[in-house]
C-alpha cells in the first residue's frame, strides 16, 4: 500500500516510533524476532542515526527517482561487501567506518559517484547494545563525510557463539559519468603506476590491536573514503586506464590482478614504494611482507606515461593523496608477472599471495 506523508495511518506509525529507546543492555534473541524488541532496536540505533527521506519511508526496499540519476551519468555501479574485522574497534577506525568507506571505495575505483548504501547487521546474542550504538554512530559520521545515504537494511540475531559479536554487510550504488571507462583490460605497456601513500598501515594496526604480540606502535589504520581523490584524478586525466583500492592481499595482489587481466608485465621500484619505518619493523620481526599487508585507504592508479606527472601533482594536492608517488611501470614482458627491482638492483618476482598473512582484517 502506498501511503502518502499526510495519511493519518502514517502519522500514527511515526508517533509509535518516536523516541523509542532500547531498554536492554545486551542483544537478546528477541531483538531478531521481528517483534517490538527488534522494532525498538532498529528505531533507536539505526533509524535515528541514518534518517533520510528514503529510509524514513520504512518500506522493505528503497526506491529512487531515475530522472536525477540519469542526469549524473549513463551507467550504474553496484557492489556488495561484508565486514568481519577483529577487533571491532582499532587505532584510527572501527568496523562501522570501515563498512562505509570500504563500499564507497569499491564504487569509486570504477569512476562512479557513490550515492546510496544498504546496511545489514548480524548480531551475536550478548553483544552490548552500547557497542552497536557506537558502530552505528560511526557509520553515520562516515556516510555524512562521504556524502552518501544509508537507505535500507536488515537486522538478524544469532545464538551466542554462532558469530563473533558483530558482522556487517553493505551494498552500494553509484553513477558512472558519461565518458568514463576504467578497466584493467585498458592497461598497456608504458603506463605508469601511482599510489596515493604509505602501504600496510591498516594491516599493521589490526595486528597490534589484537594484543597477541608484545609490540607497541602509534600506527593507525588508513581507513578513508577515496571518491573525492578519484574525482580529482579524473578531472586532470579522464583517460585513466585502471584503478583499484589495495585492501586484502595488499599492493602485490592488486598488481598481480592487473598483470593477469591485461596480459602484461609490471615492474615495481622498491625504493619508490612508501612504507613507514614502524611497518617495516613489525614486518621484519614477524616475517611479513608489507607488499601483502591490507590497506583501507590506498588507491592504485594506472595512467598513460604522458599523463603521469599531472596526475601525480593533482593527487598530491588532495589530502588523501599528499604522499602519492610513482612506484612502477607496465612492461610487455614477461606477461602476467610482477617484478620488483630491489634497492640492490636485482629483480625478484612478486607472486600472488598464497593463504593469508592476517585473517579478518576487514
Amino acid at each position: 500500500m502506498n501511503i502518502s506523508p499526510t495519511n493519518p495511518i502514517q502519522k500514527i506509525e511515526k508517533i509509535r516510533r518516536r523516541q523509542t529507546k532500547v531498554q536492554d543492555t545486551h542483544i537478546t534473541l528477541a531483538h531478531g524476532s521481528g517483534g517490538k524488541a527488534m522494532r525498538d532496536l532498529i528505531d533507536d540505533i539505526f533509524v535515528s542515526n541514518f534518517d533520510n527521506p528514503i529510509l524514513s519511508q520504512l518500506e522493505d526496499q528503497a526506491s529512487f527517482n531515475l530522472t536525477p540519476l540519469l542526469q549524473q551519468g549513463d551507467r550504474l555501479a553496484f557492489t556488495t561487501d561484508s565486514y568481519v574485522v577483529d577487533p571491532l574497534f582499532f587505532p584510527g577506525s572501527d568496523i562501522g567506518e570501515l563498512a562505509v568507506n570500504g563500499t564507497v571505495n569499491d564504487l569509486a575505483v570504477s569512476g562512479a559517484k557513490p550515492l546510496y548504501l544498504t546496511c545489514s547487521v548480524i548480531l551475536e546474542e550478548g553483544l552490548p547494545v552500547e557497542t552497536l550504538r557506537r558502530v552505528a554512530a560511526s557509520m553515520k559520521v562516515a556516510a555524512e563525510k562521504a556524502g552518501i545515504q544509508i537507505v535500507t537494511g536488515d537486522t538478524k540475531v544469532v545464538h551466542r557463539g554462532a558469530a563473533d559479536k558483530l558482522f556487517i554487510n553493505t551494498a552500494g550504488i553509484g553513477i558512472i559519468p558519461r565518458g568514463v571507462n576504467i578497466s584493467t583490460h585498458n592497461i598497456k605497456p608504458g603506463d605508469a603506476i601511482i599510489i596515493n601513500g604509505e602501504i600496510g598501515n591498516h594491516g599493521t594496526a589490526i595486528l597490534i590491536a589484537r594484543g597477541e604480540l608484545a609490540l607497541e606502535t602509534n600506527i593507525e589504520s588508513d581507513c578513508q573514503p577515496l571518491h573525492s581523490l578519484v574525482e580529482t584524478v579524473l578531472d586532470v586525466c579522464p583517460q585513466v586506464h585502471a584503478m583499484r583500492d589495495a585492501t586484502r592481499g595488499g599492493l602485490a595482489t592488486v598488481l598481480n590482478e592487473f598483470a593477469l587481466s591485461s596480459n602484461v608485465g609490471i615492474r615495481l621500484f622498491e625504493e619508490s614504494i612508501p612504507v613507514r619505518e614502524e611497518v617495516n619493523g613489525v614486518c621484519e620481526i614477524l616475517g611479513l611482507d608489507p607488499l601483502y599487508l591490507a590497506n583501507e585507504g590506498k588507491l592504485v592508479v594506472v595512467v598513460p606515461k604522458e599523463n603521469a606527472d599531472k596526475v601525480l601533482s593533482a593527487m598530491k594536492s588532495h589530502p588523501a593523496g599528499k604522499d602519492a608517488c610513482i612506484i612502477g611501470e607496465v612492461i610487455s614482458s614477461p606477461p602476467g608477472i610482477v617484478l620488483l627491482k630491489t634497492i640492490f638492483g636485482a629483480e625478484r618476482i612478486v607472486d600472488m599471495l598464497v593463504g593469508d598473512q592476517l585473517p579478518r582484517i576487514c
